[in-house]
């Protein structure tokens, strides 16, 4: 069963942060990269169980993968969460993967995805919107990336649920 490490990056999230780690029951490893918070945004990130690493200025967001433990990396912002449905679909996602061998799906022969999207649902002043989907879950044995997310890949799969974005804390 694939396990999955959660990189969120901070900076002074105190006020949300903790709305989103609490979402990420499905995932194995929370690894926050703190970039110089003033505030409590590590002491709430510790509270939840996250495993803090500095944020080095200059390095790319994306390098921290390497302390990840696990090869499978969700990527969340600091102000987003898991709905109930995404956090569904990641539990039954780790039960029905092993990791392929060959670079291929045992169960259908098909080529093996290693990244994979969801859909964003973006809080408005009017009500929830939805966005298009961004490429959120990535095998990082197979895709290098410098952001905090990496860049969108039209071949992903896009998993059920949402990831819920918020603009209030």
């Amino acid at each position: 069963m694939p396990k999955i490490t959660a990189l969120l990056h901070t900076h002074n999230d105190a006020q949300r942060i903790g709305r989103a780690l609490e979402s990420l029951r499905a995932v194995d490893e929370i690894l926050v990269v703190d970039h110089g918070s003033t505030d409590d945004t590590v002491k709430v990130a510790r509270h939840h169980g996250a495993t803090i690493k500095e944020g080095v200025p200059g390095v790319n967001p994306g390098v921290y993968v390497i302390d990840a433990h696990n090869d499978w990396i969700l990527c969340i912002l600091p102000n987003e969460s898991l709905s109930e449905g995404l956090e569904a679909s990641l539990f039954e996602w780790k039960e029905r993967v092993d990791e392929p061998m060959d670079h291929a799906d045992k169960d259908t022969n098909a080529p093996f995805n290693d990244t994979f999207s969801v859909t964003i649902r973006d809080e408005t002043d009017d009500g929830w919107r939805t966005l298009a989907c961004e490429t959120r879950l990535i095998n990082r044995k197979q895709i290098n990336w410098s952001e905090a997310v990496p860049p969108n890949n039209e071949q992903s799969v896009t998993l059920p649920g949402e990831l819920l974005r918020f603009s209030k804390p």
